[in-house]
Parts: C-alpha cells; structure tokens; sequence
C-alpha cells in the first residue's frame, strides 16, 4: 500500500508530539489503550509519565502484550485497570485487588461501548499513515479499537509505518481522529514457545475431531505450565484438505500451516477463501505476511464473535481452554477458586456458533493435571471457581488422555467419560467421590480401580481396511458401557451363538457391566471403534482371561456382523498375542463350536504352535507362543 508522502504536512494540524497530546488527558477520564501487539507504546509511555499530574484515570483494554507501566502499585491511586481479558502484564494487580476484571462475552464489547453503558473519554490507538485518500488502516488490531475509536470524545492515533495495512473492515478516515502522534518504530512482537509435549498429545486428539472442510477457530487463552493448546492443534492438521480458518487472533504458529496447503478456504460458507480474524500477535515475518496481503480479512469483534455468524459456517470446529472442569461438565475457564486468572473472551460466543453450525464440532482442550500435580477435573467446583461454559452447552472436552463428548449425556455417561479421561493417578478418587456424591450408583463402589490400565497406551493401534476406513482400537473402559450395549443388541444370532455359545435373546446389566468394568492386573479387553458424531462406535472386542496356575489366558473376541470379513479378527488376535506377550504370558487358550470354521482358520494360521482337541462339538485350541 502507498501512503501519502505528505500526509504529515496534509494534517499538520492535527499532530502533535506524545507528551503534546497526552496533556488533554484529565483526572478522572476513561482511557482505551490499543490490543495486544498494536499497544502504542509512546502514547502507553507519554500517559504514565503524567502520573504525578493525574488522580482516578480509568485504563480499559481488552488485552495488551507490550509493558504496561500503569499496572504499578506505586501508581494504584493514578491509574486503575479494567480489563476485559486478564494478560500477564496485569494479572497481578487483579489477583491482588488493585485493578478489576469485566467479565462479558467478547461479541458484547462494541454493544457496551456503543450503548453509553461504558462511555469513553479517550482512546489511545495505533494505525497506518493514511494514503492518498485520508484513509488509515487499524492493521494487525481490528478487534474492539474500532468500536473504541468510534465512541471515544478523543481519539489519539500513534502513526506508525510498521504497521501492517491489511484488508477487510480495518479502515477509518483520518478525519475521524483527533491527534495524530508519528512515530517510527517497530511492532511489539509476541515469540511463539515450541509447544509443550502435553499441549502435543492434545493436539494430536484434537486434530482428529477435525475433518476435511472444516472451518476452524483457535482459541487465545494458555494454560500455566502448557501454553496455547488450540496453536499446538495447527502442527497435526498439515495433512488435512480445504480447511478454513474464522478466529479471533491469528499467530506465527498458522504461517506453517498455510505452507502446507492445508488451509485453502474453498468450502467456508461465508468468506470462502480467506482467512477472517480480529487481531493478530506474532513476530514481523507473520506482520510482512498479512501487510495488504487480500487473503487475510480482518473484521471487528461484534462480526468474527457474532455466534450467528460463526454458526452459518459448516464443519464448523471451535477449539477453546479450560482451567478446570467438574463431573457434571461444568466449564471453569476464567478464574480458579476465586482467583481470576484470564478472561471469557470468545469461548462462549465460538462454542455456541459451532454447536450450531452443521457438523460442527465446539472443543474444549486442557490438560489433565495443574502446574502442582493436582487434577483438573474434579468431583465439584472449588468455591469460587467460574463457570463459562455450562453443564448444558458443552460437547467435546479434551485432554492428553482422550477425548469425552458429553452433549446430550446423562450425569452418569458424564461422569464415566471424564474421569477416563483424567490422569490415572486421580482415576479411581473420583470414582469414589463420584459414588458418594450420588452421581453414580451404588452397586458401583470399590470398582474404580478398573479404569486403571497399565501400558495403556502400548494397547492403542490401528489398522486401516481396503477401503480406507481406518479402525482405532484401545483398551475398553467403563464409558463404553453404553457403545457395548449398542453391539451386543446388534449382533446376529449366529455371531452371538459362535462367540457365547448360546442363544440367549438378552443380556443383564451386570453381563454388560462385566464387558466393560475389567481388572486390569489380569486380564485384557481391547475394542475397535470407528468415529461417529456422537462418539466411538464399537464394531469389535477382543479379551484374554489369565489363569495364573499355567500363565495362559483363555481369548475370545467379536466383530459386528456388517464388518465381518474384512480382516479385523485376525489383526484385533495378533494385537492381543502382541500385548500378552508383552505381559510375559506363555500362550492362549480358546473354545470354538465346530462349525465356526472363521475362528479355528485364524488361530491356524497364527503363525505360532497351535493344538487343538475336538470334544462333543467344542475344538479345545493350545496356543503357545
């Protein structure tokens, strides 16, 4: 973009030096300072320097990654922060009482400014030189300085030709500032830390609940001790087709992405092709990329966080963090017992617009244990904990142990799902208190030590069919007691005659409650599962019983008729042989009806010494390894 080489002799009358323009600033006033990397850091400056002149002023932001020398206690009576998301350059003075925190959904922010209800007297902004036509750009900060700079009495603008022009709603008129301030200087950067290994393994279980097509926001909190979950997503989605991006704030970490050409944007709904965002905080080499680059569509707040919007897009995927959540599904995402610690942002309006949208899918990620070793998910919320995100409005929740969807689930389904997926060490606690608090029933206590399963993830493989379908398997768990139920009712009645070797027409509860609760110190039991909308469907099981006196296991397994013969059985058999010898069992032992011909042909051909004894119409198989 070409800026007007005049422009400063054009509008000499509305520049001004910074001390200059910061000397309208009275005590008393409400003061907008710019978002993140676009913080004009010589009006920040030139405003804390009047400190000694100034009593009661009233800094809104929403968040800023510059310092933030207001943010002092020795300042405490000059200045008093209002913030709508807590940064760590002012989450002390929160903590500590010394400046406040507005909780309210992001798409709010430009209402509340627009209707009065949160007047401002001055806005201290960052934008472009204007060009030959007067305009300016808001750059790489869109977000709610619009809407500030719109409904500010004084609007003070640090121009700065490193800022990137970029495209979509990001220009004002000059005319529509009061003090232009020149300044030369480069950008704030924001570094991106390689991401930590527990924010990889979510990343990895996230960017399967992501499809082709899909359209995807990447949420702006972090986790103490993890980082930024949603950005560690971006390096398992490389291989992914046609994918879009609608979010709040774009990163270093979506350049790589772009590289691999799996962001081309042809099946959003609305925007196709480019890439819609409010803001963006990273180092030049993302400023260069997005600088008058049309690909990027930088739009304000009350458009990229309407849920309308968000919601009219496909597949769409909103991938948000939590701080902690209990058993009912309860979302703590802003503050921890009592402590505030970031802020609602877009959560709430990116979960709703996904959970509308059509094959949508809203996330939460967070890892499974705090920064001190204690779980994040617990039995009941500690006082003072906020919830965000309700019991009723969440669906996925995500950690480094799995994934558990919960829309539309009882508390019991609830509590089965999350406690499998939070850390082993806290597995059978909760269990427990999750009996006591009547969350579960009663016939269930002392059975919490079966969501203990050691080598867990040795038990986890796949095996991809000839067409294409690829089958996961894993070890089953308690929450598969509702998909085990599913397969029992669903199996033929010769499949249910060659692996029972009965006819029975119904199973008890406590039959089912025996597939799925498993004492692992013994015994194995392994499921393959293909993914559904509403969670994994189980189309096998597979399950060794050890007897200690010969150190054999007797084995069994199943495969849902519609996916007989295709070559399950025989690889769900040689996993079981792979972990049972991993176990230091000597070898197997099974019953098979003699005209199940399948079953005998695959322990025949297992590769390994095979006897077997034909009595009264059982084969009695050996299997040594």
């Amino acid at each position: 973009m070409k800026y007007d080489d005049n422009w400063q002799e054009k509008y000499s009358d509305m520049i001004s030096s910074a001390p200059g323009a910061l000397a309208r600033l009275r005590p008393g006033q409400r003061v907008f300072v710019g978002t993140g990397c676009a913080e004009p850091l010589a009006l920040v400056s030139a405003m804390t320097d009047r400190a000694g002149q100034l009593a009661d002023v009233e800094i809104i932001q929403l968040i800023t990654k510059g310092d933030a020398p207001y943010a002092d206690k020795r300042l405490a009576d000059c200045f008093t922060i209002n913030s709508f998301f807590i940064g760590s350059n002012v989450r002390d003075m929160i903590q500590e009482g010394l400046g406040d925190y507005t909780p309210i959904l992001l798409s709010d922010v430009p209402r509340l400014l627009h209707s009065g209800r949160l007047p401002l007297d001055v806005a201290l902004i960052q934008v472009t030189p204007p060009d030959s036509r007067g305009k300016v750009s808001l750059g790489v900060s869109v977000d709610i300085v619009r809407s500030a700079a719109e409904n500010a009495s004084l609007v003070i603008a640090q121009v700065n030709p490193h800022m990137p022009w970029t495209h979509g709603d990001s220009l004002l008129d000059v005319y529509d500032l009061d003090l232009l301030v020149p300044v030369d200087a480069p950008l704030i950067e924001r570094l991106s830390n390689p991401p930590h290994e527990v924010s990889k393994k979510i990343g990895r279980e996230v960017a399967a609940l992501i499809p082709d097509g899909a359209t995807v926001e990447f949420g702006l909190g972090r986790v103490p001790g993890v980082g930024r979950i949603p950005q560690a997503v971006m390096d398992f989605l490389h291989d992914k087709k046609d994918l879009g991006i609608h979010t709040e704030m774009i990163s270093d970490s979506l350049l790589n992405l772009l590289e691999s050409g799996a962001v081309t944007g042809a099946r959003k709904t609305i925007d196709r092709g480019r890439i819609t965002t409010s803001f963006c905080m990273g180092t030049k080499k993302l400023y260069d990329y997005v600088d008058d680059n049309p690909l990027f569509c930088f739009r304000p707040t009350e458009y990229v966080n309407d849920s309308n919007v968000i919601g009219k897009q496909k597949r769409m995927v909103s991938i948000n963090m939590a701080l902690e959540i209990d058993l009912t599904g309860q979302v703590c995402s802003d503050s921890v017992a009592g402590r505030f610690y970031s802020g609602i942002g877009g959560q709430v309006d990116f979960n709703r617009g996904a959970a509308r949208s059509d094959g949508g899918r809203a996330v939460i990620t967070m890892p499974s244990t705090d920064k001190d070793g204690r779980s994040r998910i617990v039995t009941t919320l500690e006082p003072g904990s906020g919830v965000v995100i309700s019991r009723g409005t969440v669906h996925y929740v995500v950690t480094e142990y799995g994934t558990a969807f919960l829309h539309g689930k009882s508390i019991q389904e609830r509590v089965m799902a999350l406690i499998s997926i939070a850390h082993p060490d806290f597995r059978e606690q909760l269990f427990q208190e999750a009996v006591e608090a009547r969350y579960l029933r009663p016939e269930l206590a002392g059975l919490g030590n079966r969501f203990m399963v050691p080598g867990e993830e040795s038990m986890r493989t796949s095996f991809l069919l000839d067409d294409g379908t690829q089958v996961s398997f894993r070890s089953i768990m308690p929450t598969d007691e509702p998909h085990m139920r599913d397969l029992l009712y669903n199996l033929s009645q010769e499949t249910i005659y060659y692996r029972f070797m009965s006819r029975q027409q119904r199973f008890t509860h406590r039959q089912i409650l025996d597939f799925v609760y498993i004492d692992h110190r013994r015994d194995v039991a392994i499921v393959g599962t293909v993914p559904e909308a509403h969670g994994d469907e189980i189309i096998a099981v597979g399950r060794y019983y050890l007897n200690n006196r010969n150190n054999k296991a007797e084995v069994a397994f199943v495969v849902r008729d519609g996916w007989q013969n295709k070559g399950i059985g025989s690889f769900m058999f040689r996993h079981l042989i792979a972990i049972a010898r991993r176990n230091g069992i000597a070898g197997f032992t099974a019953e098979v009806l003699r005209d199940n011909y399948r079953m005998q042909a695959i322990f025949n051909h297992s590769g390994y010494r095979v006897q077997s004894r034909l009595d009264g119409g059982v084969y009695s198989f050996v299997i040594d390894f």
